[in-house]
């Protein structure tokens, strides 16, 4: 930069340039020396050692107060249940907004306000317990039943979990918060049935639709979330929970039908051409794994009690593998043909290449 000023003082001297364009280009040069405003980090999924630890760590301290809790640490009562929700937010919470201000770790900060609001059907249900407020649906028996038993009693611990996830996003736009409301959602849409369709507790066909329509509508949210963001990939985790509970609810109604099969195939089939067309890899995965049982459904039909079983179904797997080998050696070339014929409104719906 000094050897440029030099020689632009050098030209005017000569008189080769005006003081009107050295003091111009004085400005110019001075501009380009500055450093690049330094965008904030976006809270983009990434999935490298460092962020898979961060992640797998919320992941265990949510497990660990609700999902893996023991009947023993349900029977601490209802107050102390909620007094240890409460610390637990307020220290996560406390450490989340420092990481996420004062040292700019957007991830670790967003994932330890994540735990946070995970802790709000953990306080609700300390209330509920403490103060005898069950419905007709009747008393869980632990936390632990919230995550697998459809009950109408939680309710009110699932929409306080909404509430937590909407209030923690209006301060911290962390897209994996999204995953927590979406799941609080689909709870919801789970445990909400016996209140408004009056259906049997266990009734596992009307929860399988429930699953397929919430799936759908995930799936919908996560096109205009997609559209909408501007930064940080707010729709990953909606695409991941929407897929999964769709692919999750159609693969558990498939009947035995030979018609039923060959559309659950032709369903993933798509699942892999959407997976192509927007470069979302989850759509890819349900979509193999969906082509694979059914594949393997298949051979057990074509091969039952058969010697050749094991080597059909082994033949299916090689055949994947190999699938997977040439999509990886013409990715690139295969990336190209579809982005240049894309229209642009599906060109906003991928996501923006990282590096």
């Amino acid at each position: 930069m000094r050897d440029s000023t030099d020689d632009l003082q050098a030209a005017a001297a000569a008189g080769l340039i005006s003081q009107d364009q050295l003091a111009a280009l004085r400005e110019f040069l001075a501009t380009r020396q500055r450093p690049a405003a330094v965008a904030p980090p976006t809270a983009a999924p990434r999935f490298d050692l460092v962020h898979l630890l961060w992640y797998a760590g919320a992941l265990v301290v949510i497990g660990a107060m609700g999902l893996f809790s023991t009947l023993a640490f349900a029977k601490m009562g209802g107050p102390a249940l909620t007094a240890s929700a409460l610390v637990y937010a307020a220290l996560f919470g406390a450490a989340g907004h420092y990481l996420w201000h004062r040292k700019n770790l957007r991830t670790p900060g967003g994932l330890c306000i994540a735990v946070a609001v995970a802790m709000a059907p953990l306080a609700v249900f300390g209330v509920q317990d403490a103060l005898g407020l069950w419905t007709e649906f009747g008393r869980p028996a632990t936390v632990r039943d919230f995550y697998i038993w459809v009950k109408g009693s939680f309710v009110f611990m699932e929409l306080a979990t909404i509430a937590a996830a909407l209030l923690a996003l209006t301060f911290y736009r962390f897209p994996f918060i999204v995953l927590v409301l979406a799941v609080a959602l689909w709870f919801l849409s789970m445990d909400i049935v016996p209140w408004l369709t009056g259906a049997k507790l266990g009734d596992w066909d009307t929860s399988r639709r429930v699953s397929i329509g919430f799936g759908l509508g995930i799936l919908l949210a996560a096109v205009i979330v997609n559209l909408r963001q501007r930064s940080g990939d707010f729709a990953f985790w909606l695409y991941l929970f929407g897929v999964l509970t769709f692919w999750g609810g159609i693969t558990a109604s498939a009947s035995g039908s030979a018609l039923d099969k060959a559309a659950y195939c032709a369903l993933n089939v798509g699942f892999l051409l959407i997976a192509v067309l927007l470069a979302r890899r989850v759509f890819a995965v349900f979509g193999t794994l969906g082509i694979a049982i059914y594949l393997g459904d298949l051979a057990a039909e074509l091969f039952k009690d058969s010697l050749l079983f094991p080597f059909a179904l082994s033949a299916i797997g090689i055949a994947i593998i190999a699938l997977g080998l040439y999509a990886n050696r013409h990715q690139a070339a295969i990336a190209g043909w579809v982005e240049a014929r894309l229209p642009d409104v599906l060109k906003r719906l991928r996501p923006a290449p990282t590096g």
